[in-house]
């Protein structure tokens, strides 16, 4: 889609169809404070997120060009807001589905069939296997033969990705192949077992790890995939027809080398022509930098020079994500709040409102004085914000609002 027309259809898109969408313009940072200070001084509420749409449109762009061929499954474990949901699946996306809760999230749209779908979680519930036999989720990924056993008794007709161990990665954030991902010498072993039970193997999938800075790991993972491919075919397997290149992507200039090795592997070992379709897990690459969350000032103490803030937001809700992504909270004030002479900063204590000593946002961090009612916002936030904050102490993740707007 262009542009233009891309941003109109997921203004009518699942999700978002319905809801008020406020439009803005200017540099993106004023602009969103200025709808975050649009809500704040309308509505008497807690924290908050805007949702920036045509930022994943500008995104969505930015991989078919970089990727040209390689189709996106959106990750919903990193942001399942629906209108998430639905802009991507207008934009043509596909989805990597860990759970039965996933997966209903996607088919909930009403406009995503079973064949976009991945259920890419390699150590799978029973249960959420057979729901996705009866729902016809029918490709799904393994890195044990005791899950090949599991999938021939609960989902008999599920195709599966023989999800492999990429070269080691100690400069991802999160190494996922410390807990999934067969090694070299448990390929073969991993493909006789679903051959055995008579479980096709559609193809291969691999995950490099989280927010990785090197290039070269690309390259190795997808050579590693080849050796996988002819393995099977040695074995007299029908042929693969599937290469999940997996997530961790990042929107920033480490996406463009990224793209560029993978380009440059695929070239060498799936050309285009050999029948193999290519798709990516990327979540962070799409929602972390679409959402901004605001948090009100509810308590404030000074101690000499000193200041202490409580907010309605902290690390066991929405700021979960500076503990299980890689966020790091840089908290800006709302310009417009700010008293004549409100320049001069001090350093401050940001708490989360739990009872939790350890319910801590920063610490020794610039801040102007602020006020009770006075708002602070974090950019960038929309990786694992949603997703991964708890109930604790009766501050509910789900109270925290999404509003939907789009830059012009």
């Amino acid at each position: 889609m262009a542009g233009g027309s891309a941003m109109q259809a997921v203004l009518a898109a699942p999700g978002v169809k319905g809801r008020k969408v406020r439009a803005f313009k200017g540099s993106e940072k004023d602009a969103v404070a200025g709808v975050v200070r649009s809500i704040a001084g309308t509505e008497e509420q807690g924290a908050f997120f805007v949702f920036d749409l045509a930022k994943v449109v500008d995104l969505y762009s930015g991989w078919c060009r970089a990727l040209d061929g390689v189709r996106p499954y959106y990750a919903v474990k990193c942001n399942p807001e629906p209108a998430m949901l639905g802009a991507m699946a207008t934009l043509g996306a596909g989805f990597d589905c860990a759970s039965r809760a996933e997966i209903e999230a996607v088919l909930a749209l009403g406009v995503v069939g079973p064949g976009s779908i991945v259920y890419a979680n390699p150590c799978k519930p029973e249960a959420h296997l057979r729901y996705a036999a009866e729902v016809g989720v029918n490709l799904a990924t393994y890195d044990t033969e005791d899950e090949v056993a599991k999938v021939k008794r609960c989902h008999p007709g599920c195709d599966l990705l023989l999800r492999i161990k990429g070269p080691d990665n100690p400069d991802a954030k999160i190494d996922l192949g410390t807990k999934y991902g067969a090694r070299a010498d448990e390929v073969v072993p991993l493909l006789r077992a679903a051959q055995s039970t008579g479980l096709r193997v559609a193809g291969v999938a691999f995950h490099v790890g989280a927010c990785t800075s090197r290039v070269d790991v690309y390259r190795g993972a997808i050579e590693a995939a080849r050796a996988a491919f002819d393995a099977a075919a040695q074995l007299g397997m029908p042929p693969m027809r599937v290469l999940d290149i997996g997530g961790g992507f990042m929107p920033d200039a480490t996406f463009e080398g990224a793209a560029e090795a993978i380009g440059d592997a695929l070239a060498q070992h799936f050309p285009r022509g050999c029948g193999v379709e290519v798709i990516g897990e990327p979540g962070q690459y799409f929602a972390e930098t679409a959402f901004t969350l605001a948090a009100r000032v509810i308590g404030r103490r000074t101690r000499g020079e000193v200041r202490q803030y409580w907010i309605d937001d902290g690390i066991y809700g929405a700021l979960s994500c500076t503990i299980l992504g890689d966020y790091v909270p840089r908290p800006r004030p709302l310009a417009a709040q700010l008293p004549p002479g409100g320049e001069k900063k001090y350093a401050s204590t940001v708490f989360g409102p739990t009872c939790d000593s350890r319910d801590k946002v920063v610490s020794g961090y610039q801040l102007p004085e602020m006020q009770m009612g006075d708002w602070l916002v974090f950019d960038g936030i929309g990786a694992y914000a949603a997703s991964s904050g708890s109930n604790f102490n009766g501050f509910l993740i789900s109270d925290i609002k999404t509003h939907l707007a789009y830059s012009t």
